[in-house]
């Protein structure tokens, strides 16, 4: 975990891993290398989209929702490059089994953390509901339940949800074995090696982005230094510069680095509180409540969107590992039946 009084966390010493990918003596042919180069372009492309117009934006559920989005879409396009390269499973290296196997399992949690993060927030909408039923009632005593209700909101989204701290040593542990195995003899095992690693190290640093949203703390952003060979290299690093950055001035300035919309509610909770106590001003009230209703169906519409987009890229991972997990169980079942086939029919006389 990182000291409070160094936030930042350095640049990753991975070194060079695709000097173990794609060795400078190593040729591809040019079916491969156009496959390698149409993924990190099109990575390079979704990379750029996330670039945000606004400063402000970066913590938003917005671009949040942006973010899985192409974190899927980035998924999903390994899944075709795998296709490409015509490199069924019964050919993968055990390690590279391995290391797809675990990384899943990794990012199923992470998403089950995100979603119940999500599911938290959204129960914190409730407590905004009583409360604006209760101010429409314009009586004392039902004004008194609206401060009980909004005194719960303020406690309920300050409060830490221990999934999401599990959910950061998962995101660790997923950063720390970043680097790869040597590919031996394999022109198609080094690109899916270069795509895989790849995809490894934006999905870190979205999920980073998330996780530091949620639990609203700089701390846990891990910086990221991809090899200047690929194709995405410039793309990644401008935009991770532009939204660490941002996250850590935020923390820096001594505000809490926390989602947008919920900042908008607490910033009407705020202003709505005090006129509940005195019901001298009825026309600032009713500004007051029409604007808190508007900021808090915002906050419930965008965590909605933002569920729907990390459910759907938990199915993605969860298909992929269930597909290659099925062909494993193909392989398998064809080599003993083949090895049964072989043991009845006897040694061959010559």
């Amino acid at each position: 975990m990182s000291q409070p009084q160094d936030p930042q966390r350095p640049f990753l010493p991975f070194g060079n891993p695709f000097q173990m990918i794609l060795p400078k003596s190593s040729n591809l042919s040019p079916r491969l290398l156009s496959i390698l180069n149409s993924f990190e372009a099109t990575m390079s492309e979704r990379l750029e989209s996330l670039k945000p117009k606004d400063m402000e934006d970066i913590l938003s559920l917005s671009w949040m929702i942006s973010a899985a989005k192409s974190l899927s879409a980035i998924h999903t396009d390994v899944k075709a490059l795998i296709t490409s390269l015509e490199l069924p499973v019964s050919d993968w290296d055990e390690k590279w089994i391995d290391i797809y196997l675990d990384n899943s399992v990794k990012l199923l949690d992470v998403c089950i953390a995100f979603s119940s993060e999500i599911s938290r927030l959204n129960h914190g909408h409730l407590f905004l509901q009583c409360s604006l039923h209760n101010l429409d009632c314009a009586t004392p005593v039902q004004f008194t339940k609206a401060r009980s209700s909004l005194d719960g909101w303020k406690q309920h989204v300050s409060s830490k949800n221990p999934r999401l701290e599990k959910c950061s040593s998962t995101l660790d542990n997923l950063i720390d074995t970043l680097d790869l195995p040597k590919i031996k003899n394999s022109s198609k095992g080094k690109v899916l090696m270069r795509a895989m690693y790849g995809v490894r190290l934006v999905t870190g640093f979205i999920c980073g982005v998330l996780a530091a949203a949620f639990s609203r703390s700089a701390d846990k952003l891990s910086d990221f230094k991809p090899p200047e060979t690929c194709l995405w290299a410039d793309t990644f690093t401008n935009l991770q510069a532009v939204v660490h950055g941002q996250i850590r001035n935020v923390h820096s300035s001594g505000k809490v680095a926390s989602l947008k919309e919920c900042d908008l509610v607490h910033t009407s909770v705020m202003k709505l509180y005090p006129l509940s106590l005195n019901e001298d001003d009825p026309e600032a009230m009713r500004i007051s409540i029409t604007d808190l209703r508007q900021r808090a169906d915002m906050l419930s519409q965008g965590l909605d969107l933002l569920a729907k987009e990390v459910d759907g890229f938990f199915q993605i991972i969860l298909t992929g590992r269930d597909a290659l997990l099925g062909n494993l169980r193909v392989g398998s079942d064809m080599f003993n039946s083949t090895q049964k086939s072989n043991h009845a029919e006897g040694p061959t006389v010559r």
